[in-house]
């Protein structure tokens, strides 16, 4: 069976994209629930860096039309939602 080398990537990059979705959910999660503060003397903001900004800098690198698709996503389920109610 053939595979073209598009769908072989565009795998690829789902996973990758995957992977920095679930570092940016696992991030914020320990930093909210842990006792780690996000600035501190010793080590300045490297662990809100590392766990949130960094996910975000790779996520946007990879696909700088993501924030849009979300924002086209989440306004269309608002609308359908929406209709759905009565006034």
């Amino acid at each position: 069976m053939y595979r073209s080398p598009t769908s072989s990537h565009a795998r690829y990059q789902q996973r990758v994209l995957g992977g920095l979705l679930l570092w940016l959910f696992a991030g914020s999660a320990l930093l909210l629930t842990t006792v780690v503060p996000a600035y501190s003397e010793l080590l300045g903001w490297t662990p809100a860096f590392w766990w949130l900004v960094a996910p975000l800098i790779m996520l946007l690198a990879l696909d700088p039309g993501l924030p849009r698709k979300l924002q086209v996503r989440w306004l269309s389920t608002r609308r359908a939602g929406r209709a759905t109610h009565w006034n």
